[in-house]
């Protein structure tokens, strides 16, 4: 049918999504007369910056973008990278008839829709168009059956924008006064971050203990077979009716928790083990139980992250990009939810699969129906699982990659759903006898066999601890009946030390944050690579370690904002908003208790109750806690004991440890490395820091010049430089510049000489000029030594030629063609095995910006906290898929050179960028900690990440 008669019939109609690529699937599955963009995520947003505000605005409003004297009105602006969108939209909907909002179905989605429908007034019926999926029958069934605007779904989620933009923009700056510029303070980030610092401070506070028990090898006396072992292996459970210590019998101290427990050491343990050398022993009873397992949900969010990290090494970020892209290809349904509920159709089709794929005997009599286990949640939607009232084999979807692996991951879970239990039985053992000097020993073995793996046959899932039993797992033991001898093949003496906790990974802090309620499952991923990104928590391995910095952060909301960052707190500010989405308590008189206290006017708004009735949970209000800095001391919050009259101190410019007060005799000071583990700064590591050289080391008077002439530790590394003497201009047209030059990389900081100074600091090196007059020179550059003529820069290959290279010399490597590459590859650092993904080998290569794992195909950096000797293959595998995640890396297009008649007004203004540009480089952080506060709102924007 032609555009022209599906005008007539039913006109033209405007379909607008968030992404161009869901844009592209949707518009194939449309006629002619329907036109499709996308928003690109949210058009509008509260300002980033007072600028943005318009004039009429003034005061706290053009700070905040939130009037908070009047009801907490949001002042909402056109973002300026979406003006053209916007204008494009708008000519669109001049020449239509209809319009379709077809934003996603969750609160934000909802939210996307009202906006636009504020920005682009239309004056044409307009429609609110939901799905969960992306496939033909779901978009036509959509256009049939659209429903008006959820105005409730859109003032909830306005309500956690207003408190996250006033709980941001209130905290974050005095973070940056107490503790260091371009920090941020969140509603669920700072949360998240007190729970992997307390996670730390429980490891640095764990003390182990020693433990040791016996395992005893014990024989039936008879051949086996794989249905019936001849032998069983058990541990010694108890002596003389006394249970012996295991490791979860000791506490964080080190010491027993209960007294009527044995604790051996290795001396009593190896005596035992010898005492029970010629013992006869026996069956002293059989417990056997029928085992069964039930198949798992299928997947929500938080499931689907935790499920992919343990699998697949996918971080929580990179899980929902690669899912992303599933859904809107019409691969997996909606992939923000927190629902576990199948579609009836979505049961047949797994119901079809199990039959097919498995026969009859794995299909239950009735469809299994799984309830929603999240408070709060969204029943709307569905669980993540395979679109179509057919689901797609991996093998059929054509898919490769990461996206494949997700979506095999995501299509199994579905269909194990609605397969039968596994079913067997688990067995225990105990074995007696009595020593040579008379003392009772009982041994305890358990076992487990599946008869039937139902379910498993599909999928088991995985766990956090990389030693656990999966569920499938068999331990078969040998038929034996209560009385039947057995004789002991071996008994050996087992040392253990309990284990401090283990750090989070990104799945088990989803499943902490989930299970405390706190946030949203849908805003994890965000919330995650905001404290990765801002530098309170680095990787190593895949688990996640809180930097120093965020001790410092932490500690001061701890002491002065406490109930900001309180847990049950957090969660209760959580379900409140979840009421005032239902329609049970109103958004305004709630704002006003958290922001002013409980002292706030009441509004003058009528309705439903407010949420919080004066229960204590509202009592002082965020403003009043801003205002009172003076109780704040940066030092002591910054400052943590290590021991021995040592302190480790967050500083500006990064850890450091400490010992004795500022000019004073004995004073010690040492910069801590960044990526080092707080729980691994002791007082002997830090007697280390103290004894490295540091400091200035004086190494002579420049006889040319008479300036001292210094060596320096600098934050980019160790240099050399001359003392200028004080009156010296240091600004203005006469300024002088000391002398600097870093060390070469044969050089240290403790051995370097004033000769050697003075050679570098000579540098650059005029080597001498060839036949057109272009003069050639000698350099020390951020990758080794070479020579420079005009643009054209080629490698030396030893940092002596630097000062010995003659005229000659340097021409006859000009004469040479310029290398392209290096000469011969250098070998990796590290072979990591084969990728999961692209089935080649993974290895670590050292690269112009340092180490990096690589497959062949895609290259990605190791981060703060990984190192190529601790690096496991599956770190080296996360972040490949991270960087697949990524795509590639965009091109930023080049701006057209200005014009001549501009260049004369610039020219005045041209030192305030320069004096601007130093200032920052002063206060700059090295690592990613101290972001800007507009990578901070860009952040906040981005439609893939939803933050908290």
């Amino acid at each position: 049918m032609s555009p022209t008669s599906e005008t007539a019939q039913g006109g033209r109609r405007l379909v607008i999504v968030e992404s161009p690529a869901k844009a592209k699937t949707i518009k194939g599955y449309l006629g002619p007369g329907y036109v499709v963009e996308a928003s690109v995520g949210h058009i509008r947003d509260l300002p980033s910056g007072a600028a943005e505000v318009p004039e009429k605005y003034t005061g706290e409003v053009r700070r905040l973008g939130v009037d908070v004297e009047h009801d907490f009105q949001p002042i909402y602006v056109v973002n300026a990278d979406k003006k053209a969108q916007v204008r494009k939209l708008k000519e669109q909907l001049a020449g239509v008839d209809e319009l379709f909002l077809a934003t996603d179905e969750d609160r934000e989605g909802e939210a996307i829709a009202w906006h636009l429908l504020e920005v682009l007034k239309p004056k044409v019926p307009v429609h609110r168009m939901v799905f969960h999926e992306i496939t033909k029958d779901a978009i036509q069934e959509a256009v049939r059956n659209p429903r008006e605007l959820n105005k409730r779904m859109v003032d909830a989620q306005e309500t956690r924008r207003i408190l996250d933009r006033l709980y941001g923009y209130e905290v974050s700056p005095v973070l940056w006064k107490k503790v260091m510029r371009g920090l941020s303070a969140g509603r669920v980030q700072s949360v998240a971050t007190r729970l992997v610092v307390e996670r730390e401070r429980e490891r640095i506070a764990f003390r182990s203990a020693e433990y040791w028990d016996l395992t005893g090898t014990f024989s039936t006396g008879r051949a086996g077979d794989p249905s019936d072992p001849s032998s069983l292996v058990a541990r010694l459970n108890a002596v003389d009716g006394k249970r012996v210590a295991q490791g979860r019998d000791f506490g964080a101290d080190g010491q027993l928790k209960t007294a009527n427990i044995l604790h051996l050491d290795e001396e009593k343990a190896r005596a035992l083990a010898a005492s029970l050398a010629d013992t006869s022993f026996s069956v002293r009873s059989v417990e056997s139980k029928p085992y069964r397992r039930s198949p798992y949900a299928p997947f929500r969010t938080t499931t689907l992250q935790q499920e992919a990290s343990r699998k697949l090494g996918f971080g929580a970020k990179a899980t929902m990009q690669v899912a992303q892209k599933l859904y809107e290809n019409g691969f997996i349904t909606y992939m923000r939810t927190d629902s576990t509920i199948l579609s009836d159709t979505a049961v047949s089709a797994a119901r079809a699969q199990v039959t097919q794929l498995y026969g009859a005997d794995y299909l239950p009599e009735k469809p299994r129906v799984y309830a929603g286990k999240v408070k709060n949640a969204q029943e709307a939607h569905e669980a993540i699982r395979p679109s179509g009232d057919r689901f797609r084999t991996p093998a059929e979807t054509g898919l490769t990659g990461d996206q494949f692996r997700l979506y095999e991951l995501i299509w199994k879970r579905t269909v194990a759903s609605q397969m039968k239990d596994a079913t067997g039985n688990s067995v225990t053992v105990k074995i007696g006898g009595r020593s040579a000097d008379g003392r009772d020993a009982e041994f305890s073995a358990s076992g487990k066999t599946i008869t039937f793996h139902g379910f498993m046959k599909a999928y088991v899932e995985g766990a956090d601890d990389p030693n656990a039993e999966l569920d499938d797992r068999e331990r078969r033991l040998p038929q034996v009946a209560e009385g039947d001898a057995l004789s002991a093949e071996e008994i050996t003496a087992d040392g253990h030390a309990t284990k401090p906790p283990a750090r989070y990974t990104e799945a088990s802090l989803v499943k902490e944050l989930e299970e405390r309620e706190i946030g949203r499952p849908s805003t994890y991923a965000s919330i995650i690579g905001t404290i990765l990104d801002r530098g309170y928590v680095f990787k190593k391995g895949t688990a996640l370690v809180p930097s120093f910095l965020s001790f410092a952060v932490v500690n001061l909301l701890e002491k002065h904002f406490g109930r900001l960052v309180d847990y049950s707190f957090t969660a209760k500010m959580e379900d409140d908003l979840d009421r005032i989405a239902r329609g049970e308590a109103q958004a305004v008189p709630w704002l006003k208790r958290f922001y002013f206290g409980e002292g706030a006017p009441e509004t003058t708004s009528g309705g439903a109750a407010d949420a919080g009735n004066g229960d204590g949970d509202h009592l002082g209000g965020l403003k009043e806690l801003v205002t009172d800095l003076g109780a704040i001391d940066a030092r002591e919050i910054s400052s943590f004991p290590v021991g021995e009259g040592v302190m480790l101190r967050v500083g500006r410019y990064g850890p450091y440890v400490e010992r004795g007060e500022k000019d004073t005799e004995g004073h010690q000071r040492a910069d801590v490395p960044e990526d080092l583990a707080p729980d691994e700064l002791t007082v002997a590591y830090a007697e280390e820091l103290f004894a490295k050289p540091s400091g200035d080391f004086e190494l002579g008077v420049d006889p040319v010049s008479g300036n001292q002439i210094v060596a320096k530790d600098g934050r980019y590394g160790p240099y050399v430089t001359e003392i200028l003497p004080e009156d010296t201009p240091k600004t203005g047209k006469n300024a002088v510049k000391p002398r600097t030059a870093s060390l070469l990389k044969s050089m240290a900081l403790d051995t370097v000489t004033l000769e050697d100074a003075l050679k570098l600091m000579s540098l650059p090196r005029v080597v001498g000029a060839d036949a057109e007059g272009v003069e050639i020179t000698a350099q020390n550059g951020r990758y080794g030594p070479y020579l420079k003529k005009g643009t054209d820069s080629r490698s030396l290959t030893d940092e002596e030629q630097l000062f010995t290279i003659t005229l000659e010399e340097a021409l006859a490597i000009y004469a040479q063609p310029k290398q392209r590459g290096r000469a011969a590859a250098k070998p990796p650092l590290k072979e990591l095995g084969t990728d999961p993904v692209s089935e080649k080998p993974v290895v670590v290569k050292d690269g112009r910006f340092g180490p990096y794992v690589t497959d062949g195909e895609t290259n990605a950096t190791l981060r703060t906290g990984d190192s190529v000797e601790d690096i496991t293959p599956e770190r080296g595998y996360e972040l490949l898929a991270e960087k697949r995640a990524k795509g590639p890396a965009k091109k930023t297009a080049k701006k057209a050179p200005a014009k001549k008649t501009a260049a004369k007004k610039a020219t005045a203004k041209k030192a305030a960028p320069a004096k601007k540009t130093a200032a920052k480089k002063t206060t700059a952080k090295k690592t990613t900690t101290a972001k800007s506060a507009a990578a901070k709102t860009t952040a906040a924007k981005s439609a893939a990440s939803k933050p908290e």
